[in-house]
């Protein structure tokens, strides 16, 4: 197993925390009054700085020292947040990662970045405040309200209690007495651990912030809290450190320096101990091993089914749970929020409206909808296209919208919800809606409808994903080529979803991507047609049936059900897949949906319900829109898994083309 290089984990944190830093900065943008955002950036910046520089990343940590100092500035008050800030610093945001990605072999193209921005924040005004300026205070005497105490194994962890007390020691004079009465004999002395305590006597104007930056990496889990000597506290101007009082709280409710090992040594043993960085390979690695499980657990089971031998059984059911249990475990653990890819786009949609001179507002929507990472992984880009559709194409322009009555500002929503064993993720705007006479229009000039064609608005909508169509008068730089929804449709039909889309006239239109929870295995039910054998996956499957003695017949305009009252088209399978064994007497109908449609599927036999690993097809079969993959099964054998969504559009367009010949009839 190879070794992990320092370098990739500082990579990998740094992009966690530049993507704290942009989302901060947005979110500074609509409320530029938040000091708890301004600190959340700083300290962001902070922490780069300092990884940066213990890694080796060298010119990563002169710049983003540059770019702190800027908006230490901001911090103190001494320059606003304004609206030319921002872009500035999601520019330096940007300039970082290059850095970060290229080694730092991009660092000349910084300067202008921040010359800019020093420049912003010079002009800045003060921020008023009704609080004394700390450079207008008078310095006082202000010891720590208890002795400093580092937890006991921080050495261990690389905290350097010399440095922090040098870094104390800068802030201004400064008096430090060791305490060793906790030292104990030297044979009981671990190297590891801390025994010392500091009393510290600091002389400073504004404490709160100075210890702030100090303790900036170990205050998480603790307050600090500072007194002045009573000869200064006569004098007034108390300046308490931390959320705790120290005059009025009773001692026994201090959370002060004096604890910071109490309050450590808990999260130790907690929040450390609950989240563990693996690499996503080895996730993969285990899914393909359950996967393999599953299929040798099936093999088993089907001998005992056929032995008599009881032990054999009990082994056999033993295992099945077991398995189950861990496949459900292993999935978990490949289950990722989808916030983590919904928070991204916020800087898209930030910068598409400024390109485009639109007023967009974007809202999002179901951030905790758990979804395989796999499948998270390959959603960025259909996405991305499609959000930048609805700002470029859906939303019309302020004064059209202005006009029309609406509000100037228009509305792109990006949502997600559990809808059974499928995630459904919808991106919607407030816009103008579709043109479907144009949509019509362009698809006669391009050929893909005749021009006396009858076809319903819905199978209209879905040419906008035809590779090269596009209704845009005009290329831009965001879209107009036609490519982008061609990505859409490939990725998801590869992700095994489907798309919908909806539309109202000068209300807005929603696209929504319709994806299976995860790519690597299913529960399925098992089905007979001739002798082949088919898996469909059980989170589409709605209900069985017998298929009716009248539906033999298979008169014309017949290949219809009714279940409870609501006629659902069905498909023979065996017609389908050209089977020339005779059928079984008994013929069942297997009820899948997608959507809000429902199709029958006639099969011969309803084998059962089992565990199904999914395997891709070969490149030869990749076109195949029926199968969506390939399992294998106990005995060793092959069955293909059958598409639901292909076979419901399938039987949708087969009961559109019935209703047509009847109305022509009719006519």
């Amino acid at each position: 197993m190879s070794a992990i290089d320092p370098a990739d984990t500082f990579r990998q944190e740094a992009r966690e925390l530049l993507e704290q830093l942009e989302l901060g900065l947005l979110d500074l943008e609509q409320t530029p009054a938040d000091t708890d955002l301004v600190n959340s950036v700083f300290r962001a910046l902070h922490t780069i700085k300092g990884s940066g520089a213990m890694f080796g990343f060298v010119e990563v940590a002169a710049f983003v020292h540059e770019f702190e100092t800027a908006f230490d500035r901001v911090r103190k008050g001494l320059s606003p947040v304004t609206a030319a800030l921002v872009p500035i610093a999601l520019g330096a945001k940007d300039h970082v990662h290059v850095l970060i990605e290229t080694g730092g072999s991009a660092a000349t193209a910084g300067e202008p970045i921040l010359s800019a921005l020093r420049g912003l924040v010079a002009e800045g005004e003060p921020v008023p405040s009704t609080a004394t300026p700390a450079a207008m205070r008078r310095p006082r005497r202000y010891p720590l309200a208890h002795p400093l105490h580092l937890a006991r194994r921080r050495p261990a962890h690389g905290t350097n209690p010399m440095l922090l007390l040098a870094e104390i020691g800068e802030l201004g004079p400064c008096e430090v007495s060791a305490l060793v009465d906790a030292v104990p004999e030297l044979e009981l002395i671990d190297p590891e651990v801390s025994y010392l305590g500091w009393q510290i006597d600091l002389t400073h104007p504004d404490p709160r912030a100075a210890l702030d930056d100090v303790f900036l990496f170990l205050k998480d889990g603790m307050e600090l809290s500072i007194e002045p000597l009573p000869a200064e506290a006569a004098r007034g101007d108390v300046a308490p450190l931390g959320a705790v009082d120290p005059v009025s709280a009773p001692p026994a409710k201090r959370d002060t320096v004096g604890e910071i090992e109490r309050a450590d040594t808990g999260r130790a043993g907690t929040d450390r101990s609950q989240s563990l960085r693996v690499p996503a390979e080895r996730l993969d690695e285990l899914m393909d091993r359950v996967g393999e499980l599953v299929i040798a657990q099936a093999r088993l089971s089907q001998m005992a089914a056929g032995s008599s031998d009881t032990n054999l059984k009990s082994i056999a059911e033993e295992l099945e749970r077991l398995s189950s249990g861990l496949r459900d475990t292993t999935m978990g653990i490949r289950m990722v929020p989808i916030g983590t890819l919904f928070g991204r786009f916020r800087r898209l949609v930030h910068d598409l409206s400024h390109d485009l001179g639109q007023h967009v507002e974007f809202v999002t929507t179901g951030e905790d909808t758990e979804l395989d990472k796999t499948v998270i992984e390959r959603l960025a880009d259909p996405l991305v296209h499609l959000i930048r559709n609805a700002v470029d194409h859906g939303l019309e322009s302020p004064e059209t919208r202005a006009r029309a009555g609406k509000p100037v500002c228009g509305t792109v929503r990006l949502s997600a919800v559990h809808t059974g064993a499928e995630v459904a993720i919808s991106v919607s705007d407030d816009g103008g809606g579709l043109n479907t006479e144009r949509i019509r229009a362009k698809a006669e000039e391009q050929g893909l409808i005749a021009a006396d064609a009858r076809i319903p608005d819905a199978e209209l909508h879905q040419l906008l994903f035809h590779p090269g169509f596009s209704t845009a008068s005009e290329i831009t730089s965001v879209s107009g080529r036609g490519v982008g929804m061609d990505v859409v449709k490939r990725t998801i039909d590869s992700l095994r979803g489907n798309i919908d889309m909806s539309t109202r006239p000068g209300l807005g239109t929603s696209a929504t991507l319709r994806l299976p929870l995860t790519l690597a295995i299913i529960d399925g039910m098992l089905v007979r047609v001739g002798s082949g054998r088919y898996t469909i996956p059980l989170s589409a499957v709605e209900e069985c049936v017998e298929l009716p003695a009248s539906a033999d017949t298979q008169a014309q305009g017949r290949n219809f059900l009714n279940i409870r009252g609501a006629l659902v088209p069905f498909l023979r399978l065996r017609e389908l897949f050209r089977v020339t064994r005779p059928p079984d007497p008994h013929q069942k109908v297997v009820i899948v949906s997608s959507g809000e449609f429902r199709v029958g599927l006639v099969v011969d036999q309803i084998i059962g319900n089992n565990q199904t690993v999914i395997k891709s097809l070969s490149k030869l079969h990749a076109d195949i829109e029926t199968f969506s993959g390939a399992t294998i099964l106990g005995d060793g054998t092959v069955a293909l898994i059958l598409d639901p969504s292909h076979l419901v559009s399938f039987g949708q367009a087969f009961e559109d083309r019935l209703r047509g010949g009847r109305m022509g009839r009719a006519a």
